[in-house]
């Protein structure tokens, strides 16, 4: 019996990360295929399944979730709290339930092929929308917007991870499977742009830039660095770029005038003024305290009466996980998270894939709350399968030299 199920227990999990994007349309999906992982496990697990962890970044993961909920339990406010707790737990569960798993590479063409299909279905979506709307802006448009089979956010988090992971899979020497990694990397790549997703585009150079650090040939590296510093700057350029006859309009700066990031730079504007008010967090203000406080600034602050509405009926959230997590839970918790990442860091800072996918988590974090979605809770503990999973931090020994 424990052998059938062993044999099954990968295919369960490649087809969760295949449902993931899918959640709106099959809800109950993901949720079933996790509670048959949850059964399963136990059924399945050995000891020598635990080595795989990397010990101190793995305890100091568990500690920051620990931590999470006797703050929430300490002081009454586990049952508002368990809202956002439960999808870091989630994130931390998808790590555990991976262990049984011997070949990472299922779990990898998951993330690509999921990553495929959602291109596939927005891409048919914008195509009917073309053929049906006389007036339409790619990228900007509500229609095309809500066209995509996500949030455009998440769309550039998973597009980002396939790049990743395709790139990962390229050999040095003439493979055959190379064209096809190469083609998976363009088509993301493609894609990002045409959806305009700057966010996707900054991280995409950022780690282009970092790549920049490893390997050989230094010489071809700096004409790299220059070329995407250029492109970075033509594209922070190009979304300042406004007409001189609207005096409001030249004021606003890129992330102003961005869609995305307006709505950032108006919450940020709440948060550092509650940060100001309230100055040091010790033991945070709780889940839903936390959103009153920021519903309360959008209320006082906001003149444009449409916005206004806008912003307090939707109870923005703070749109950046170490603010949330420090406004939530207090110094301690952000104090822990942030230690995870920098022992992680600091443990694999000599080999890029690992550091590339840091990379992505801490900037993703910088603009997002991405523990208040299902969706982000578990792209996140697919990043942090890959950074507390020794046999994936570990780089192939024959590492390409570019």
């Amino acid at each position: 019996m424990r052998i059938l199920l062993a044999s099954i227990y990968p295919y369960i999990y490649v087809l969760l990360f295949l449902s993931i994007p899918f959640d709106n349309y099959v809800r109950i999906l993901p949720n079933i295929l996790m509670g048959i992982l949850v059964v399963t496990f136990p059924f399945i697990i050995k000891k020598e399944h635990f080595t795989k962890l990397n010990k101190t970044p793995t305890l100091l993961f568990v500690a920051f979730c620990i931590y999470l909920v006797i703050n929430a339990t300490i002081f009454n406010r586990l049952e508002d709290d368990f809202v956002w707790i439960k999808k870091v737990l989630l994130s931390l569960g998808f790590v555990l339930l991976y262990i049984p798993i011997g070949d990472s590479k299922k779990i990898n063409l998951a993330i690509v092929f999921s990553s495929l299909a959602i291109i596939l279905f927005s891409v048919v979506n914008i195509f009917i929308i073309i053929n049906t709307s006389e007036d339409i802006v790619l990228g900007f448009s509500r229609q095309v917007i809500e066209a995509l089979l996500i949030d455009r956010i998440y769309l550039g988090f998973i597009a980002i991870l396939s790049i990743l992971i395709s790139y990962q899979a390229l050999r040095r020497q003439f493979h055959p499977e190379n064209k096809y990694h190469l083609l998976i990397i363009i088509i993301n790549v493609l894609f990002i742009f045409l959806m305009v997703s700057k966010i996707a585009v900054i991280i995409l150079g950022l780690l282009l830039l970092t790549r920049q650090l490893y390997g050989p040939k230094k010489w071809i590296r700096f004409p790299i660095v220059l070329v995407v510093l250029v492109g970075l700057s033509a594209l922070i350029l190009s979304s300042t770029k406004v007409s001189v006859s609207s005096e409001e309009a030249i004021k606003k700066s890129f992330f102003e005038r961005t869609l995305t990031w307006e709505l950032r730079t108006e919450v940020w504007k709440c948060v550092d003024q509650i940060n100001k008010t309230e100055g040091f967090i010790l033991i945070g203000f709780g889940f839903e305290e936390t959103k009153n406080k920021l519903t309360a600034c959008y209320d006082d602050r906001i003149d444009d009466a449409v916005k206004k509405d806008e912003f307090v009926e939707s109870r923005h959230n703070t749109h950046n996980q170490f603010v949330d997590i420090y406004f939530n839970s207090g110094f301690i918790a952000i104090a822990l998270f942030v230690l995870f990442l920098l022992v992680v860091f600091f443990k694999n800072r000599r080999k890029f894939m690992p550091t590339a996918f840091i990379i992505v988590l801490v900037s993703y974090c910088m603009v997002e709350n991405v523990f208040h979605r299902q969706i982000g809770s578990y792209y996140v503990g697919f990043v942090l399968i890959v950074m507390l999973i020794q046999s994936q931090l570990s780089e192939n020994k024959k590492e390409k030299k570019d």
